[in-house]
């Protein structure tokens, strides 16, 4: 009996350091890594393969090192911060049922963004003021001092720019080779990307609607409605896509305008079928549905995206 009472306490103290290990990556406790919502940056890999693949003469080297910034450790802080100002409770962007925010979360988001940033300086200076840049206004949009997020027309602005037309020029000018200059084309290019992103981030809203109000956030979906933001998003598409139109025509590639509305195609599909599924019943404008629109429309354009830059590599 009493040799049981002396290793009980040893075995306990085992199992507990062992589901400790367990529970954390790097010393960095599970449920942070999960609110950091690493496999959420390939939604927005889009604008990243859009960029690379305009490019005449990339710089492979660059263009690794400016994935991994961006994905891996930029994107994920603005997620973990983000996360850590909500105190979400309800779904949030990849994650159904997220587990509650601790301090180490806002800490794991500052060390992302110094490595991040860090990792920026190798592929240049501007590339780092345009990192640092974004981390500025993704902390002005969370940040429950400023808190953009809360007003529907600044936050909706200040997403679609630095996500869309910012983060494509910021890809575009560090990748590149040569030296780039803005012109008619390319800016028809990033108002693309406005318009694309424009179509995409209501909608990852709409299902948010009542969580968003009771945090005091009014965000440019709960605005709009339910029904509003399908509207309003077919819209915002249907000008990126003539956008395009007018960018491949003016680069004399409407060969790939083509092979876009083809990769599009399964996108438009799935967006009227919801559509008409959320008409019938706003209750289809759920968590669930709303990250499959976002897996679908992410992978056809990753897909098509790729496509071009192997099209354009093996010319």
């Amino acid at each position: 009996m009493l040799t049981k009472r002396i290793h009980w306490p040893l075995k306990n103290k085992e199992i507990y350091l062992n589901t400790k290990r367990m529970n954390s990556i790097f010393g960095i406790n599970i449920n942070t890594v999960k609110l950091l919502r690493i496999p959420f940056s390939y939604f927005l890999m889009p604008v990243f393969f859009f960029a690379l693949c305009q490019v005449r003469e990339i710089d492979w080297i660059k263009a690794v090192i400016c994935f991994f910034v961006l994905h891996l450790f930029i994107y994920p802080a603005s997620n973990g911060y983000n996360s850590y100002m909500d105190q979400d409770e309800s779904s949030i962007g990849g994650l159904e049922h997220p587990p509650k925010p601790t301090r180490q979360l806002f800490y794991a988001s500052i060390l992302f963004d110094v490595i991040g940033l860090g990792l920026s300086l190798l592929i240049g200076f501007h590339f780092f003021i345009s990192v640092l840049a974004y981390l500025l206004a993704s902390r002005a949009y969370s940040y429950k001092g400023t808190r953009i997020k809360k007003y529907p027309i600044p936050g909706f602005l200040i997403v679609v720019f630095f996500q869309g037309a910012f983060t494509f020029w910021m890809v575009y000018s560090a990748v590149s080779k040569n030296a780039v200059a803005l012109n008619s084309s390319l800016m028809l290019v990033l108002a693309a990307c406005l318009f694309l992103i424009g179509g995409v981030y209501p909608l990852t809203q709409v299902y948010q609607h009542e969580a968003d109000k009771a945090a005091g956030d009014i965000t440019i979906s709960y605005k709009l409605g339910v029904r509003g933001t399908f509207i309003f998003c077919g819209f915002m598409f249907a000008v990126a896509n003539g956008l395009l139109y007018f960018y491949f025509s003016s680069t004399q590639k409407m060969e790939h305008f083509i092979l876009f509305q083809i990769f599009l195609f399964p996108v438009i599909l799935f967006f009227i079928q919801w559509f008409l599924k959320v008409l019938k019943d706003d209750k289809q404008a759920s968590f669930k549905n709303t990250m499959r629109m976002n897996f679908i429309a992410s992978t056809c354009m990753n897909l098509f995206f790729i496509t071009l830059l192997i099209l354009n590599t093996i010319r």
